[in-house]
């Protein structure tokens, strides 16, 4: 798969080669406390930054209920494997891929922190949240979703928690468990419609490009936001590219797989 193939490729060039190793190391400079979202974090918490189980149980609690209240019984019980599978592969990854040491760094930078445990929650149930909502409101929901993402995986660098490799291998993670999710998943049920009946109208709208922009945008200032530092603007900004390239890929994967062609059965 695709996004398994760009987690490898992440995780290889980005940790297994020094170029790697000195490009991301040079990004921790100074103190964790100098990050913007610390006081924000300790003021009112920002889940997954905080309270990480409560979000997971409160996340799985909500797509559950969706899933009820709509009667998609498959589509939730993928939609809690796409979270579950996505949080425990990162933290079972992260206790088995090593960091080798290629460039001598110091003491806390040869610590393993791939992938991001904080961005697989937050990416996790984003994709779970696409595959149990309406299509109508599903683009609100991965718009929403992205821009937490984009919070949350800027947050845990400009923290020194994680570097940039870790929040794209995390979110590469998440995307290719909805990937197959979507896979296993059969036919929506208006694969059974007769080849008569009229398609219903998309659920971006008559502008889907439209909407595409600005939820986009709306991801970007949230990574900035939760990129921001006070002892610099340069590498905040490297954070930032990488927190909104998480929140593009998750918006791209659930557009992606909504998308999907199906071919119209006749009614038997």
């Amino acid at each position: 798969m695709v996004f398994l193939a760009a987690f490898a490729a992440v995780y290889l060039l980005a940790v297994c080669t020094p170029a790697g190793q000195r490009a991301e190391n040079s990004l921790v400079v100074g103190y964790a406390d100098q990050a913007r979202v610390l006081a924000v974090n300790e003021s009112v918490g920002l889940p997954p930054l905080t309270a990480e189980y409560a979000t997971i149980a409160a996340g799985i609690a909500l797509i559950a209920v969706v899933a009820l209240v709509r009667r998609k019984w498959r589509e939730g019980c993928a939609a809690v494997g796409v979270v579950v599978v996505s949080l425990v592969g990162a933290e079972a990854l992260r206790s088995v891929l090593p960091r080798p040491d290629l460039v001598h760094a110091p003491g806390h930078l040869t610590e393993v922190s791939f992938p991001s445990g904080h961005v697989a929650i937050a990416a996790g149930l984003a994709l779970g949240a696409a595959l149990v909502a309406s299509p109508r409101t599903r683009p609100y929901v991965v718009g929403a979703g992205a821009l937490w993402l984009a919070v949350t995986a800027g947050g845990v660098q400009a923290l020194y928690w994680h570097r940039p490799s870790d929040a794209l291998g995390a979110t590469l993670l998440a995307c290719a468990c909805h990937a197959l999710a979507t896979r296993l998943l059969p036919p929506a049920a208006q694969s059974t419609m007769p080849l008569t009946a009229r398609p219903s109208r998309p659920a971006a709208g008559a502008r889907p490009g439209a909407l595409s922009a600005v939820a986009l945008a709306v991801a970007a200032i949230g990574a900035v936001l939760g990129s921001a530092r006070e002892d610099a603007l340069a590498r905040p900004l490297v954070f930032a590219a990488a927190a909104f390239a998480c929140a593009v890929l998750v918006w791209w994967t659930a557009v992606k797989s909504a998308g999907r062609p199906e071919e119209p059965r006749l009614r038997g």
